[in-house]
C-alpha cells in the first residue's frame, strides 16, 4: 500500500508539536524554512509498530538557510526568538542555518562536509535515504528526494548522496533498535 501525501501529512499532523511549529514557524520569517528529520518519519514508524505517534520523538528540527551571515551569533539570535515563540511548547526545538552547518560538522561527526547551498541540500545529507524528509513551512510542501515508500515500507537504505559514510549503520540499527520491524539494506 502506498504513502500519499496526505496520509504522511496525517501522521505528521497527528504530533501536536508539529502540528504548532507548522503553524507557528511562519511567524519567524526565516528564509527556506523546514520542518525536518524525525519528527517527520518517526510518527509514520510510530503508527505502524502501534506506538503513540509521538512516541521515541527527542527533539524538533527545525533548517533554514540564511548565507548573508553565518556567524553563531546571528544564529543564536534566531534560536532566542523561537525559544520566545515556543516557550508554551514541552518539546526541545532545534532550529539550524543550514548556511552555516560545514562550520562546525567535521568537529561533531569527524569528517569536513562542502558548504551546503540550500535547507534542502541539508534534508538531503541524512545518512539513510528514507529520513530525507522537511516540510516547507511557508507552503507545506513536502521535500523528501527519496520518495516516502520506503519510508512506509521500513526499508533502510544508504542515502545515495552519503552513501560511503561509516555512520549509515549505527544510525540504521539504532532506528532498527526501537522499531524492530524496520529492514536494513545496505
Amino acid at each position: 500500500m502506498p504513502l500519499s501525501e496526505d496520509a504522511f501529512m496525517h501522521h505528521v499532523r497527528s504530533v501536536s508539536t508539529n502540528d504548532e511549529l507548522l503553524a507557528r514557524l511562519p511567524d519567524l520569517c526565516l528564509p527556506q524554512c523546514y520542518l525536518a528529520a524525525g519528527c517527520l518519519f518517526q510518527p509514520v514508524w510510530n503508527h505502524r509498530s502501534g506506538n503513540p505517534s509521538g512516541w521515541g520523538i527527542n527533539d524538533f528540527d527545525v533548517f533554514y538557510f540564511d548565507d548573508t551571515d553565518t556567524s553563531y551569533e546571528a544564529e543564536d539570535a534566531v534560536i532566542q526568538r523561537a525559544a520566545r515563540l515556543f516557550t508554551d511548547l514541552d518539546a526541545k526545538v532545534e532550529i539550524r542555518n543550514q548556511a552555516r552547518v560545514h562550520l562546525w560538522y567535521g568537529k561533531k561527526f569527524g569528517r569536513p562536509i562542502a558548504p551546503l547551498t540550500s535547507s534542502k541540500d541539508g534534508i538531503e545529507g541524512f545518512l539513510v535515504a528514507c529520513t530525507c524528509i522537511g516540510i516547507e513551512v511557508e507552503t507545506g510542501a513536502i521535500h523528501a528526494p527519496d520518495g516516502l515508500q520506503d519510508l512506509w515500507n521500513g526499508i533502510l537504505r544508504p542515502n545515495p548522496r552519503t552513501a560511503d559514510d561509516p555512520l549509515f549503520l549505527k544510525k540504521a540499527e539504532s532506528y532498527k533498535a526501537r522499531w524492530p520491524w524496520l529492514r536494513v539494506d545496505a
